[in-house]
C-alpha cells in the first residue's frame, strides 16, 4: 500500500513561493475583490468593515421554469418576483437601508424561484446593492427552526414557516472563509428560534446583529491581545496541545476557542490521526494543558511551547493588524496551516525513502532541521505510522538526532 497523504481543498492548494510573499499576495488579491478589481488607486473607495443581516420569514412552494417557448428554446425565468398567490416572503429583521433591503429580497426571491436554496446548506454570493461599499459578500441560508420540524403536520395543506437569513460583509472571497463557521451559526440560530417566535428580540436578533464580531473578528482580536505571545496559541493548535483559560470574560474565552478551532489541522487531516494526536498529547506527561491567564494587564502563559515555525507566522500576523482587514487575519491562518500540511507530507515522502536510503534519512533529518517545526511534525509522522515498523524505525533514529542536536 502506499502512503497517506494530506490533502488540502484543491481551491486552497496553491502556496506561493514564501511566508512573505504569501502575506502580500492574499492581501493584493483580498483588497482586489473587495474593492473593485482593476479600479485604479484614486478611484478606489474607502475600505469598510461595515456588516449587514436580513432574516426573512418563508412560506410556499417554490416556483419551477417555464415548460418551454413555443420556438422550442428553454423559456426565461416565470417572473422576477414570484406571484404572492404562491410565495411570501415577509422581513423579520435587518439593518440594511430600505433600498437595499427591497433589492436584498428581490435577489432571494430569484434564488428561490431557481431552487438554490436547500435547507441547513449556506451559500456565499457576491451581490450589488444601494450601500456604501455596493458590491458586497452574501452568505444565505434556508433553514427551517429544529422544534417546527418536530411539530410538523404532513396533511398540513399549508407549507410550515420557513427561514431564510442573509448575512453580508467584506466580499465573495472572505465570506467564503468563513462558510464552516456561519453554517454553524445558522445551527445555533436553529436550535434557539422556538415555535412562537417569543424570543425572537431577547435571542435571535441580538445573535443576527453581532454575527460579525462573532465570526470574522476574533483572529484579529486575538493578534491584538497576545502579539508575539500568538506564537504560543500557534503551536498549541498544531500540536493539539490542550488549552485553558483563567480569568476571562466570557467573550475573551469564545474568542480563543474559535482560534484554536479554526487554527486546527482538523479539517485537513485524517481523522483517525488527528484523535490519536489529541489523545497523545493529553496524556504525555510533559504535554500538560497550556495555560493562558489573563488576570494580569498583560497574558501570561504556563508550560506553553513555540517554534521557529509558529514564531514566523506570527509575525506576519503582526504585519499586518494595523488597520488590517479581518478577512486577511483569516487568509493567513489558512496559508500557515496549509504550508503545516505541505510540510507534513514532505516529511512522509522523506521517511518513505529513508526506508531504503541513509542518504534520505540524512535529507530527511536535515528537512526538520531546519523547517522551523520539527517537534511537532515528528509528533504528526510518528502517530500516522504507528502500526508501520520500518517507518517507526526511522522516526526512531529521527528523535535521537534531534535530542543529540537540543543537547548540543
Amino acid at each position: 500500500m502506499g502512503e497517506r497523504i494530506f490533502f488540502a481543498p484543491s481551491s486552497q492548494a496553491k502556496m506561493l513561493p514564501s511566508l512573505q510573499e504569501s502575506v502580500d499576495g492574499d492581501e493584493r488579491e483580498l483588497e482586489s475583490s473587495e474593492e473593485g478589481g482593476g479600479l485604479p488607486e484614486e478611484q478606489k473607495p474607502e475600505r469598510s468593515s461595515n456588516s449587514y443581516h436580513c432574516l426573512y420569514g418563508y412560506r410556499g412552494c417554490r416556483l419551477h421554469q417555464g415548460t418551454g417557448s413555443n420556438d422550442g428554446s428553454p423559456s426565461k425565468l416565470s417572473a422576477e418576483t414570484p406571484s404572492s398567490d404562491d410565495f411570501s416572503l415577509s422581513l423579520v429583521d435587518t439593518n440594511l437601508p430600505t433600498e437595499a433591503e427591497v433589492e436584498l429580497r428581490s435577489l432571494v426571491a430569484k434564488h428561490l424561484n431557481k431552487g438554490a436554496f436547500f435547507e441547513g446548506m449556506g451559500n456565499v454570493v457576491s451581490v450589488e446593492l444601494s450601500i456604501p461599499e455596493s458590491r458586497v459578500g452574501c452568505y444565505y441560508c434556508l433553514f427551517q427552526p429544529e422544534k417546527y420540524a418536530e411539530r410538523a403536520n404532513p396533511e398540513s395543506s399549508q407549507n410550515p414557516l420557513e427561514y431564510v437569513i442573509c448575512f453580508l460583509g467584506g466580499s465573495e472571497k472572505g465570506l467564503e472563509l468563513f462558510r464552516l463557521e456561519l453554517d454553524g451559526y445558522i445551527q445555533d440560530l436553529k436550535n434557539r428560534l422556538d415555535s412562537k417566535q417569543s424570543n425572537l428580540e431577547t435571542c435571535i436578533k441580538p445573535l443576527l446583529r453581532t454575527w460579525f464580531e462573532d465570526l470574522v473578528c476574533p483572529i484579529q482580536r486575538m493578534v491584538k491581545l497576545f502579539q508575539e505571545k500568538l506564537a504560543f496559541v500557534l503551536h498549541a493548535a498544531l500540536s493539539c496541545t490542550p488549552v485553558e483559560v483563567n480569568g476571562s470574560e466570557e467573550k475573551a474565552e469564545k474568542d480563543i476557542n474559535r482560534f484554536l478551532q479554526a487554527a486546527s489541522l482538523q479539517d485537513l487531516v485524517r481523522e483517525t490521526t488527528m484523535t490519536s494526536l489529541c489523545t497523545a498529547a493529553a496524556t504525555e506527561e510533559q504535554c500538560k494543558s497550556v495555560m493562558i491567564d489573563l488576570n494580569g494587564p498583560q497574558p501570561c502563559f504556563h508550560r506553553a511551547g513555540t517554534n521557529k515555525f509558529c514564531e514566523d507566522w506570527t509575525q506576519a500576523f503582526l504585519n499586518v493588524s494595523e488597520g488590517g482587514n479581518p478577512f486577511l487575519f483569516r487568509q493567513i491562518l489558512e496559508n500557515f496551516k496549509l504550508k503545516a500540511i505541505q510540510d507534513i507530507n514532505n516529511l512522509k515522502r522523506f521517511i518513505r525513502q529513508a526506508e531504503m536510503s541513509h542518504y534520505a534519512l540524512f535529507k530527511c533529518y536535515l528537512f526538520l532541521k531546519n523547517c522551523g517545526s520539527g517537534d511537532v511534525l515528528l509528533k504528526i509522522v510518528k502517530v500516522e505510522y504507528a502500526e508501520m515498523q520500518e517507518a517507526r524505525n526511522v522516526i526512531s533514529v529521527l528523535e535521537e538526532f534531534m535530542r543529540d542536536q537540543l543537547v548540543a
